[in-house]
């Protein structure tokens, strides 16, 4: 049996790592009246492919923290005011537990597949 190449090798993982970025999906989860949001509901479980990138985007007033010490990933997003959007992009399956630091009755889970 004939040994592939180095090559052939290298290319497979080329294509392999670009077909998840180009198939990767940006998501924006909104930061509403201290609640997470999405369509402007009430969003407290979410589903997502591995490559995909979720915006966490503040709509209130206040300053949100967003977070997690999940093990498929770990963040903190550090605290930013109504207007801004900060980004994480899931790269293991599994599912993630994120909160706001400032506000703990804020939770969504985060399937990613």
């Amino acid at each position: 049996m004939k040994t592939p190449s180095p090559i052939i090798i290298t290319t497979a993982f080329i294509i392999s790592c670009f077909s998840t970025v180009i198939n990767s999906a940006e998501i924006t989860v909104d930061q509403q009246d201290k609640q997470f949001m999405q369509g402007g509901q009430l969003v407290e479980k979410i589903s997502i492919n591995v490559g995909d990138k979720v915006h966490f985007k503040n709509q209130d007033p206040w300053f949100h923290n967003v977070f997690s010490l999940s093990d498929i990933s770990t963040f903190d997003l550090g605290s930013y005011e109504k207007g801004k959007s900060k980004a994480v992009t899931f790269d293991k399956a599994g599912i993630a537990e994120v909160e706001c630091a400032i506000h703990p009755s804020m939770f969504i889970e985060i399937e990613v597949k």
